[in-house]
This record gives structure tokens, sequence and C-alpha cells, in this order.
């Protein structure tokens, strides 16, 4: 005859019971509320170092975009600077034309020779523009990079330097973001400054008016070709912040296949431990009330 054995206290198993289901609930709580079923390292040590570098990863992504961000104002700044430049120029090369005009008077020549000089003016403070409190044509200096100056045969001294700067905007990727003033202004190929001063002083000696003027055509050609390089800077940027916003939306979607909960399935898991917590609960409940005897009847 076989006998029937029973359990004399069944509480430590129903107070185990109870704590894991406590202990499922909790995680199905968390995992909820994160939305990841990966919160902690041994929730799944695999997928938890791939998440290691995934977001290490996008983190490295935000910090070229973030870069990538201030560089373009950077460049459009400067692209923006150039285009007045030229701007000026052309006005310039237009009173030089006007004033090579053998009918005007010596007033008339000096009224285009002051208007000139204005112009002058107007592009010694373009090529002092900053960003970000910092001049952009000064080189890798920090100081401002032109000033008047009588004593150069110009009117203008360059106190920049020949530097470039380079940032960088990917893995292994860097771009130069500048151009030393002296290239854009003081170049051999077209010296702005120079070009000017000597329109002025032949305007107002009436002499090599014409000669004066192809000077400054080539500062504005000089200007023109050396503006092609934030043209293409700024490309490159749009470019490369494509790649790096597609790169996030990558990662992103591998985070979630590795690390993302099933939101319906965890729900469900939720709702069922807390079923089962009250019926653990009920169950020691009732325990309390009975003895051995009611368990065997």
């Amino acid at each position: 005859m076989s006998s029937i054995r029973v359990k004399p206290y069944p509480l430590p198993d129903l107070l185990a019971a109870l704590a894991d289901t406590q202990q499922q609930q909790n995680t199905s709580s968390l995992d909820l509320a994160t939305g990841a079923r990966i919160n902690k390292p041994s929730d799944d040590p695999a997928g938890a170092a791939q998440m290691v570098i995934n977001t290490a990863q996008s983190s490295q992504a935000d910090t070229f975009l973030r870069g990538i961000t201030s560089v373009t104002g950077l460049l459009q700044t400067a692209d923006s600077t150039l285009n007045s430049v030229v701007t000026a120029l052309q006005r310039a090369i237009s009173l030089g034309t006007e004033g090579a005009n053998g009918t005007l008077s010596d007033s008339d020549r000096a009224d285009v020779a002051s208007e000139l000089t204005g112009i002058k003016q107007q592009l010694l403070s373009l090529a002092n523009t900053s960003y970000q409190g910092e001049f952009i044509f000064s080189g890798t200096s920090t100081v401002q990079p032109f000033v008047a100056d009588l004593t150069s045969p110009s009117g203008v001294t360059y106190n920049g330097n020949a530097g470039t700067n380079n940032v960088a905007v990917g893995q292994n990727y860097s771009l130069q973001i500048n151009q030393a003033g002296s290239q854009l202004f003081t170049s051999a190929s077209g010296n702005v400054f120079q070009s000017i001063s000597d329109l002025i002083n032949s305007l107002q000696a009436n002499n090599n008016i014409g000669s004066a003027v192809s000077e400054v055509s080539d500062a504005y050609n000089h200007i023109t070709s050396q503006r092609v390089f934030y043209g293409n800077a700024l490309n490159q940027l749009q470019t490369q912040q494509n790649y790096l916003n597609s790169e996030k939306v990558d990662l992103a979607t591998a985070a979630d296949a590795i690390s993302a909960t099933d939101m319906a399935a965890t729900s469900t898991a939720f709702t069922q431990s807390q079923l089962a917590i009250q019926a653990d609960l009920a169950a020691m409940s009732r325990m309390s009330q009975s003895s051995l005897f009611d368990y065997l009847k």
C-alpha cells in the first residue's frame, strides 16, 4: 500500500514562489518603464556587450554632428563674407572704369577716389570678420588679422599667420575649415588692398587708371576662385552630416533589435505575475486559518 506524503509546512515553498513572482513582476515593470529588456549586464551579457559598442558609436556620431553644426556656421560666415568682398570689388571695378573716362574732371575723379576709400574701409572690416569671438581669416592665430598701416604700401598690414585649422568630422576623416587671410587678401595673384590703394592713387594722379583697374580685376578673380574652397567644404560637410544621420538611424535600429522589449509580451507577463502574486497571497491567507488535518480532508 502506497502512502501519501504531505508537507506539514508548505509556507516556505509559498514564500519562495512569491519572491520569484515578485522578481518577475519587478523585471517586467522595469522593462515596460525603459522599453528595454537589457537593463543590466546580467540580463543578457552578450547583448549588453553589443549595446556598449552601439552606444559608443552613436555617441561618437553625435560628437561629429555637433562639430559639423559649429563648423558649418563658420564656413557659411566665411563664404558670405567673401561674397560681400566680391560685391565690393565689383563696385570698385565699376568706379575705376568710370574714373578712367577722360571726360571726368579732377573733382569727379576725387569723388570716385573718395568712394573707393570707403570701399577699402569696408574691405578691411570684412577681412576682420569674426565668428563666435574668433577671427576667421587670421590663420591659426587669434589676433586681429588686418590693421590699417600708413607705412605699408597697401595701407594695410597682415598680423595673422599662414596656418590652417582642421576638424574631425568622422572616423579618420578631418576637414580643413579655413584659409589664411594672406592667401585670400594679399596674395601675389591678386592683392585686394594693394589694388584698391593703387586705383585710388591713380585716380588722384590721373595716371595709369586702366592698369590699376586691371589690378582690382585680378583681385576680384582671385577672391572668386578662392571662394570655391568654402563651397566645396560646405558640400563635404553636408554629405558627411547625411551619412552620420543615416548611421544613427541604423544604430538605433540595431539597438532595438538587440535590447528593445516586446511591449505586448512584457505587459502580459506583468499582468500574469500580478495574478500569480494575488494567488500566492490568497493561498498563504487560507493556510493561516487551516490545520494539517484540513489539507488531509
